[in-house]
């Protein structure tokens, strides 16, 4: 079967088309003002060879991007390789992608029953299993912490890479510093979520090597976010947030660098541990 296309790996940083729309206001009192920028989002109904599995809220960009990341980072698929075509359809405030994968994965997921009906802001909803919610991920085999450098005026650097964001504000980014410390991918969306699986998915299309790299997200760290970088075998997450506990302590029994850059404080580093982190030294 057709094999999605696959896109560059570098942003062009322009905000995507229907990503955005304008839309008239006034201020309270007084009178209309030119209209402004707002974000979109629309409902993306995904299902795998022909059986429903989920209805995201999303930004209406990138979309093959997000239906490949979230198929790895929910563990649907182990590899890209079990995704053999996306199709997306539909306009407006309702989209639909139907995506054919490999027999394997098609008869592990209808084994775990799941259905996730999501939405902007909880990336564990529908899940009917303690199970599914902490999963037997195995411990990564542990990575350099990056230079700090790399992380130097980074909120400032990646505004380039945050084209709606500057235009209409409301989404979240998620973006890859690369093996050079380069920022080389970015990707937005209305939930934290979605812009981190479209990262994720435009890595694993670009063939992106995402060894000694970096994923940064604007949002909140909470658990779901370090099992959808573990699955993709990003070594570590840097958070302009602060990370939960529960994501804490999970990314240091996991070997995975968690990183917190504060807004005007170094930033912190919580996996590894002191220890650990001098261990490596």
């Amino acid at each position: 079967m057709k094999a999605p296309h696959r896109p560059s790996a570098v942003s062009d940083h322009s905000v995507p088309a229907g990503a955005s729309q304008r839309y008239a206001f006034h201020v309270l009192g007084d009178s209309l003002s030119e209209p402004v920028e707002l974000a979109e989002e629309c409902a993306l109904a995904i299902a795998y060879n022909g059986i429903s599995q989920a209805v995201m809220m999303v930004s209406p960009s990138d979309l093959e991007d997000f239906v490949v990341g979230f198929s790895l980072g929910s563990g649907i698929v182990d590899d890209a390789s079990e995704i053999y075509d996306i199709r997306i359809s539909g306009s407006g405030s309702g989209r639909q992608a139907e995506v054919d994968i490999a027999s394997r994965a098609f008869w592990a997921l209808k084994q775990q029953r799941r259905q996730l009906p999501g939405n902007a802001s909880c990336g564990l909803c529908g899940v009917e299993a303690l199970e599914q919610a902490l999963p037997q991920l195995p411990v990564m085999p542990g990575a350099p912490l990056p230079p700090a450098h790399w992380l130097q005026d980074l909120r400032q650097r990646i505004a380039e890479f945050q084209p709606l964001g500057q235009t209409c504000g409301a989404v979240h980014a998620a973006l890859f510093i690369d093996s050079q410390g380069q920022i080389c991918l970015g990707r937005e969306d209305i939930g934290r979520h979605n812009a981190l699986d479209k990262l994720i998915g435009a890595l694993s299309r670009s063939r992106q090597d995402v060894a000694g790299g970096v994923a940064v997200v604007t949002s909140r760290c909470s658990l779901e976010l370090i099992h959808k970088v573990q699955r993709a075998g990003i070594a570590t997450l840097v958070s302009f947030s602060s990370p939960t506990g529960l994501a804490a302590s999970w990314a240091q029994r996991h070997n995975l660098n968690l990183i917190h850059i504060p807004q005007r404080s170094p930033p912190r580093v919580f996996s590894p541990t002191v220890g650990s982190a001098e261990a490596q030294a």
